[in-house]
């Protein structure tokens, strides 16, 4: 009973923050809202067309001039580029580049959209915001940069999140959209708001040290559902917050998104339409896979389609639409503890053994000095030496303890992800020491113990 109300309360006191820490965000969002235009998405005023040019102008034709030298692209490109709108779908490490190189052709109307704000993790990739932006919204700080770049090309902002409730309204309002967001629902509501929209969609994505690039719904090419008709088990996706990311490669891959984009809005063409162009940052090479071609039983692009609608993309994929990292909830209650509970452990000198099951370049940024480090994956393959290694280490455990009794162990990684799925493991195995211990995760991981034990335990 205690134990269950310690842990009822620790969640009251995260409920306590989390509300703390949107208060906050609130006072920022209200501040930057003087200056944003997501009031004309809500009052369903449309967006006024775009002064088609007839000729360009001598400060057009000096700034643009050495494109304008380019036969595939000429005087009527240019022209073409200043009456194209277009959307970009999360102003970060993908849309930073897009937003930059789109504005410095002179598109004539981009649409930065994002419902977050500027931390200090992104700016090792997300080349637009700079460190006097932190806690501004991302949609702002694009906006305000690409102004001092090209301040010909019109900029609307939007620091909201895209949903079933203004995915249409906002996307029939642009020309091109490009999808720069980095999770599983939202690449779902883009392409099928794109479908019903009859948009072209350039996609890209960037995860550790390779990229992918294609363009969907596009002179009769697939979709996005085309392809990936059913979205993959949330616990297998990976974002660059789990995963990691060189800043550089999802630079390469905005700009190539951008290189479309103009092709596209300047009558040249694209040749992904049914092409996946893979970058492979660590080899320095793109690869293109030709992709299997227009489903006539697509859901929402095929001859009769069932989804006439945007729907609960979140409900469909089974995760939320955010690039945060993820929390799974794998166990019962009675299998995990709070960091303040094992905090009281540690200070009550009871004896234990703290399991860390991050990948071994994770443990260099940082751990608990009494941890012993056992990746996931080598309890995954059951590799007969880190088997080994946890035998003797609660061996030696259960020795100091004067064999009488189990130890207790407890299993952590970066946010207790990882760490439940390590329980699960654990408790299944047999026919050896591990089987008779009793075994629990730590809600929330090193960066729970970061946030509310030390403050001074580094945050990555």
């Amino acid at each position: 009973m205690a134990e269950e109300v310690g842990y009822l309360k620790a969640q009251l006191r995260e409920k306590e923050e989390e509300i703390a820490t949107l208060k906050n965000k609130l006072a920022i969002f209200e501040k930057n809202n003087k200056t944003l235009v997501p009031e004309l998405l809500i009052r369903g005023t449309p967006l006024p067309p775009l002064l088609a040019k007839s000729a360009l102008s001598n400060e057009d034709i000096m700034r643009y001039s050495r494109q304008l030298l380019l036969p595939e692209f000429g005087v009527q490109g240019q022209l073409n580029l200043s009456k194209t709108s277009v959307l970009i779908v999360g102003c970060g490490g993908l849309g930073c580049p897009l937003a930059q190189y789109l504005a410095a052709a002179g598109i004539g109307r981009l649409g930065l959209l994002d419902y977050d704000e500027v931390e200090l993790s992104n700016l090792h990739r997300q080349v637009l915001h700079s460190e006097e932006n932190q806690s501004q919204a991302k949609a702002l700080s694009a906006a305000i940069a690409v102004k001092r770049l090209n301040s010909t090309v019109e900029c609307i902002p939007y620091h909201l999140q895209l949903s079933t409730e203004n995915a249409l309204q906002l996307i029939q309002q642009y020309d091109i959209v490009a999808d720069c967001s980095d999770n599983v629902p939202t690449r779902y509501l883009v392409n099928d708001a794109c479908v019903l929209s009859g948009k072209p969609l350039v996609s890209a994505s960037a995860l550790r040290l390779e990229g992918q690039l294609t363009v969907y719904n596009y002179h009769g090419g697939p979709c996005y559902r085309c392809l990936y008709p059913v979205p993959p088990p949330p616990e297998t996706v990976t974002n660059c917050s789990d995963g990691g990311v060189l800043g550089v490669v999802p630079g390469i891959m905005g700009c190539f998104q951008a290189l479309e984009v103009l092709k596209i809005a300047s009558g040249h063409g694209s040749s992904c339409s049914q092409q996946l162009v893979i970058f492979d940052a660590q080899s320095a090479r793109f690869r293109s896979i030709r992709l299997r071609p227009k489903q006539s039983g697509c859901v929402v692009c095929g001859e009769m389609p069932s989804i006439t609608q945007l729907v609960d993309y979140e409900a469909f994929c089974g995760s939320t639409a955010t690039d945060k990292c993820r929390k799974l909830n794998l166990l019962p209650r009675d299998q995990r503890i709070t960091v303040q509970d094992y905090k009281s452990i540690v200070d009550n000198s009871e004896p234990h053994l703290l399991l860390d099951v991050r990948p071994l370049v994770e443990v260099d940024i940082c751990h608990l000095s009494s941890s012993l480090n056992i990746p996931l994956s080598c309890l995954e393959e059951r590799k007969s030496e880190h088997m080994q290694l946890l035998e003797e280490s609660i061996d030696q455990l259960k020795q100091q303890m004067g064999g009488v009794c189990w130890p207790q162990v407890y299993v952590i990684c970066k946010l207790g992800n990882d760490s439940q799925k390590a329980v699960q493991i654990l408790r299944k195995m047999s026919g050896s020491e591990v089987e008779n211990i009793t075994v629990k995760d730590i809600c929330g991981g090193l960066m729970a113990w970061a946030q509310r034990i030390d403050p001074t335990f580094p945050q990555y």
